[in-house]
């Protein structure tokens, strides 16, 4: 998901456009989650960016999203743009295994 978010929207206040907004986020991830995984790969992880526009955009946490959006809410912005990209993840007592064979 690349996309870029209007907080400002002429039928609803600043605060529930954040809302839905992070609604949305929570079910396209919810939606990646339930992709059948690859051969070899232990779960789905995410790159995630968020920012005023695409070049501004800062490196993230996925569990980081809502509280950035917030945080942008508070600023008083009228629009931000977020990237969630989803990657093969794997478990850290799996990788060292596999560095030791």
């Amino acid at each position: 998901m690349r996309k870029t978010f209007n907080l400002k929207v002429s039928n609803k206040e600043p605060a529930r456009q954040a809302d839905s907004i992070k609604h949305e986020v929570k079910k396209y991830l919810k939606r990646e989650r339930k992709k059948t995984l690859p051969e070899k790969v232990d779960f789905w992880d995410f790159d995630c960016r968020i920012g005023d526009n695409a070049e501004a955009a800062k490196v993230i946490n996925v569990a980081d999203i809502n509280s950035n959006i917030t945080k942008l809410l508070e600023a008083d912005k009228d629009e931000f743009y977020l990237e969630i990209l989803a990657k093969h993840g794997f478990k850290t007592a799996r990788i060292k295994a596999i560095g030791q064979k």
